[in-house]
């Protein structure tokens, strides 16, 4: 069980000020995908609207229902994507998910400020909350470029 001060450790300024001015907050009226992920243990939801021209990203909104490291990771997320192609995103999960699971580095650039989610790797009731912006990420934009090859 954690004590009261590692809870105080995971929700650091940093997660708080991150989770309290989430960016890209208005939905899209006309996204290319928009997809909906849950995390079925604690029931967060992020949704997601993308648009994609020439495989980067070049508009993205999105609704989070989270908690404060679910919407932290959303807003260092949301800094970042406008440029991003469906490879970088692909990398970032993946390397967020090794970092929080298996000791693994801090995603590289540009979502290397996820590092604030470091305390969380002992969390795993969190994890999932915390990879769904990501992962909502992807997979509108896997939706995308399987649209585009039909």
């Amino acid at each position: 069980m954690s004590s009261n001060s590692d809870l105080v450790k995971l929700y650091s300024g940093q997660i708080l000020a991150l989770a309290a001015d989430i960016p890209l907050t208005d939905r899209l009226s006309n996204p290319h995908a928009t997809v909906k992920q849950r995390a079925p243990l604690c029931g967060s939801t992020v949704t997601v609207d993308v648009c994609v021209t020439e495989g980067v990203i070049t508009a993205f909104g999105q609704d989070v229902k989270a908690c404060a490291l679910g919407q932290a990771s959303a807003s260092v997320m949301a800094q970042s994507v406008i440029g991003c192609s469906l490879e970088q995103i692909k990398t970032a999960r993946v390397q967020l998910e090794a970092m929080l699971k298996s000791g693994g580095p801090v995603p590289d650039a540009p979502f290397d400020r996820l590092k604030v989610l470091l305390p969380a790797r002992d969390y795993k009731n969190r994890h999932a909350s915390i990879l769904l912006a990501l992962t909502a990420t992807q997979s509108a934009m896997e939706r995308i470029a399987k649209e585009a090859c039909a």
